[in-house]
């Protein structure tokens, strides 16, 4: 039977999301309301600048102070795009304490206290979804969350950033610079007019941590991730990996330790094979590798941000709150019971492809080879090519810990023959 009472719901937040939130909800009330088994009423938008014009919400539901908002209690879902740690946290448990369930995006604050807001949704026996938090409209933490839960994940690897995508894409396919590929992504409106948090690795650290939490149900916050950047990958980078047979990625990898004792979660710039399927993601698009025990591997790709697709995953998170609301259950918290210790970025094993410039005489490739023996890092395959007294040596390694590979570096930075460490790169998903 349907009820005729109306679910109420308050925005927080009426960016580029929240307006399309606002709008779906809107121009697809008949369909949600078959969907949830109610009707869903936009109770509330709290904004920062009420005087916007906000195209389809009406006025009168307009408030800047969110606070009084979250505190109605007869508001039955909270949906918060605000973004950033506070505010945003303080409303979050606010909304749990006066009744609401909770559906964020909120990446950055789950990453850093998604424990803290899972366990006051438990005190109070209210939902907190975040489908929208790691990968827009790709569904991707409900399949690991839900559909999975009978499985053993050993290993997430994705692209997890549109933006930084976008640049190493642009770099791959014309052979542009750096700064003339962000150039271009800023243009284009993929980028930030401040891409720190894109290109610096900051947003796709906050994705690994909670993919990785949810895989290996084991508490990873966002210090617990290795995180470097981009900004360093250069159009020789790309010019050695295609030798290689491979491009360059920005990727978040969660992976459990051989032994299954440990996790690690991680981001940087890695060559992958051509053959792979990340490797043929273009543009701004994001998609995820997922492998298990029974289930294999497995791919999530699309668009990872923008508004629509975003609102996309909050509206079906929405729907599942609402469907809960009216049976009087809550879907999946928190799983964190396996307690796995998250090892740091030296206990990685991977391989590595380094780059040096070197004097051009005999002796110096014996000199590199008897450096990365005496670390216990095994050489694949070496290419050595250079005039007039300098030259270029390119090494790719086999698997080693990157605590080996770091004290190789250091080691070879003090041999005389050895002029500099043009690059070092991680070789990932072979």
């Amino acid at each position: 039977m349907m009820r005729t009472r109306p679910l109420k719901v308050a925005l927080l937040g009426c960016g580029v999301v929240g307006s399309e939130v606002a709008r779906i909800m809107t121009t697809h009330a008949d369909d949600l309301t078959a969907r949830i088994g109610a009707p869903v009423e936009l109770a509330g938008v709290a904004v920062r600048r009420p005087d916007r014009v906000r195209e389809g919400i009406d006025p009168a539901l307009v408030t800047t102070d969110a606070t009084a908002l979250v505190k109605r209690g007869d508001i039955d879902v909270v949906v918060e795009v605000i973004g950033g740690i506070e505010p945003a946290r303080t409303l979050i448990t606010t909304a749990f304490e006066h009744g609401a369930s909770v559906v964020s995006a909120n990446k950055a604050l789950l990453a850093q206290d998604g424990a803290a807001l899972h366990a006051a949704a438990d005190e109070h026996g209210k939902d907190l979804y975040y489908e929208a938090a790691v990968a827009g409209a790709i569904p991707l933490i409900r399949p690991l969350r839900e559909s999975l839960a009978g499985d053993k994940i050993n290993r997430v690897m994705g692209i997890v950033n549109g933006t930084t995508n976008f640049i190493l894409d642009k770099m791959d396919s014309t052979g542009a610079g750096y700064q003339e590929a962000l150039d271009e992504a800023t243009a284009l409106g993929y980028a930030e007019a401040d891409p720190t948090a894109d290109v610096e690795g900051f947003d796709a650290a906050a994705k690994a941590a909670i993919l990785a939490g949810i895989a290996f149900h084991t508490r990873v916050r966002l210090d617990d991730v290795y995180r470097e950047g981009m900004t360093e990958v250069t159009a020789a980078d790309f010019a050695s990996a295609k030798e290689m047979g491979c491009t360059i990625k920005l990727l978040a990898i969660c992976e459990r330790a051989a032994d299954g004792a440990s996790v690690t979660a991680r981001v940087h710039p890695a060559m992958i094979p051509l053959s792979h399927p990340l490797a043929s993601v273009r543009g701004a698009y994001n998609a995820v590798f997922v492998e298990s025990d029974a289930a294999g591997q497995l791919m999530f790709y699309g668009p990872g941000a923008g508004g629509s697709p975003t609102a996309s995953a909050v509206l079906g998170d929405l729907v599942a709150v609402c469907r809960n609301r009216l049976s009087d259950a809550t879907g999946p918290g928190e799983s964190a019971y396996a307690a796995l210790p998250v090892s740091p970025m030296g206990d990685v094993v991977t391989r590595y492809h380094i780059s040096l410039d070197v004097a051009d005489k005999p002796g110096v490739l014996a000199q590199v080879a008897t450096v990365f023996a005496e670390h216990g890092v095994s050489i694949d395959t070496v290419r050595q090519s250079g005039k007039d007294g300098e030259a270029s040596l390119v090494v790719v390694t086999h698997r080693a810990s990157d605590a080996a590979l770091t004290g190789t570096v250091e080691a070879l930075r003090k041999l005389d023959t050895v002029r500099g460490v043009a690059s070092i790169m991680r070789v990932e998903g072979e």
